[in-house]
């Protein structure tokens, strides 16, 4: 029971401290391309 009342603190204070605030950086995510980036690094090395 402690446990749980534990983690329940720990979710109610991240969501008040703004964990989950950021709502438009996971939607756009997908529509980056990562690959670019490796590969300019790989032809850097």
């Amino acid at each position: 029971m402690l446990a749980a009342f534990i983690f329940l603190w720990l979710f109610v204070w991240s969501v008040r401290s703004g964990q989950y605030e950021d709502n438009y950086t996971p939607s756009v995510r997908i529509l980056f391309d990562d690959d670019e980036i490796k590969e300019e690094d790989n032809i850097k090395k």
